[in-house]
């Protein structure tokens, strides 16, 4: 019995000796937003540039917007062709219509300038019945950062080729700016 009691002693008082370190520590009030996607277009629902009078081979009408990204997430910016209407179906102007795409650079040194040896071109080549077709894509923006703005300059010109069946006519086409991210 004294046995009994010494081993009944010897293992409450290492029960009750049960010395523990404990730690806690607690990250409360994690917090997720979505990014935005925006975007702003000086010429917003007007057109870049009316040409009216155009004659064969004439020096191009030239027209420029800001393209900015406004939102808080970077995204590649795109441009293409929307509708696209002419006043004659059997000589449609828009195939006699020449088209260059300028991007004449970003503000992030200040306003950029259009002709100058920064300038990069995104779509020539083609007309502006041909833009986005095959062989006629035009060139990706590339990736804006948010804030980062851009100047384009359009510059479209009657071919040479057009003839006596293009007089009188007109065509009027919507340039869509996109980006995705």
């Amino acid at each position: 019995l004294a046995a009994l009691a010494t081993v009944l002693v010897a293992v409450g008082i290492t029960g009750a000796s049960g010395a523990n370190f404990n730690a806690a520590s607690a990250n409360p009030s994690n917090t997720f937003t979505a990014g935005t996607l925006s975007m702003s277009n000086s010429k917003l629902n007007a057109a870049i540039l009316t040409a009216t009078n155009m004659r064969p081979g004439d020096p191009a009408t030239t027209g420029t917007v800001d393209i900015a990204n406004t939102g808080s997430l970077s995204a590649p910016f795109l441009l293409s062709q929307g509708t696209l209407t002419n006043t004659d179906a059997a000589f449609p102007m828009a195939a006699k219509l020449n088209l260059v795409i300028t991007d004449c650079g970003d503000f992030s040194s200040g306003t950029p300038v259009c002709g100058d040896a920064n300038d990069v071109v995104k779509y020539t080549g083609g007309t502006v019945a041909q833009m986005g077709t095959a062989g006629h894509l035009v060139s990706a923006l590339g990736t804006f950062a948010a804030g980062e703005k851009h100047t384009y300059k359009f510059s479209v010109a009657l071919d040479s080729s057009a003839d006596d069946n293009y007089q009188g006519d007109s065509s009027t086409v919507q340039f869509l700016w996109n980006a995705t991210s």
